[in-house]
């Protein structure tokens, strides 16, 4: 672990943030197989409560960026394809406070958690309420998680950027399809925009810090 990743990772100004892992995301009904298939394959899941785990126990926040729908379908523009593609594919909808958009259990929410959802958009930031959250903890950089390194993550992280973050993403704590498509990504574009690691170093920079 290197002397520029612990300085980064300071618990009581770091949050770690998971994006749509919900059930009806990633679980095992989620709307796009492949993706969930890679999320298995992968071993995400364990990892990412491995960390979040750690970073509860040694004071980081941790949040949840969630999406959600109404019953009426409001709030939401079919303005893309994927917002098209999800809608014809017969899952389950992530309506409000449904099993389907709650996280995997292996993630949560623990009592302490922050749930961030959001109607519309393709990332986290997206008109919700997380950077008022992050400002108001005292936040500097910011963990990603989860899926997926084809828009949300992506998308999160450049947001993030433009309003001042840091980012810090672990490799082996997200996915993108195709797998190959996904390590293009992080090489030639997350690396110009946040520090790329993974799970087992940010947790024992937490600990580093927690046992200081």
């Amino acid at each position: 672990m290197s002397t520029e990743l612990q300085e980064l990772l300071q618990p009581a100004t770091t949050a770690v943030i998971t994006v749509e892992c919900q059930r009806g995301v990633i679980g095992p009904n989620g709307p796009l197989p492949v993706l969930v298939e890679t999320i298995r394959e992968s071993g995400l899941v364990a990892r990412a409560a491995a960390l979040l785990d750690v970073a509860r126990s040694c004071g980081a926040p941790v949040l949840h960026g969630t999406v959600v729908r109404r019953t009426d379908g409001g709030g939401v523009t079919m303005n893309c394809r994927l917002f098209t593609a999800v809608g014809k594919s017969g899952a389950q909808p992530l309506l409000a406070g449904s099993e389907a958009a709650a996280l995997v259990p292996e993630l949560g929410p623990g009592p302490n958690d922050w749930i961030v959802p959001r109607y519309h958009g393709v990332s986290l930031f997206h008109d919700t309420e997380l950077d008022a959250i992050l400002r108001s903890l005292g936040v500097k950089t910011v963990v990603l998680l989860g899926a997926s390194l084809n828009i949300a993550i992506v998308g999160t992280t450049i947001e993030a950027v433009n309003r001042g973050y840091r980012v810090v993403v672990p490799e082996d704590g997200v996915v993108g399809i195709p797998t190959e498509y996904g390590e293009a990504v992080l090489r030639n574009s997350m690396r110009l925009l946040a520090t790329i690691t993974r799970c087992d170093d940010v947790a024992a920079a937490f600990r580093a810090h927690a046992s200081a």
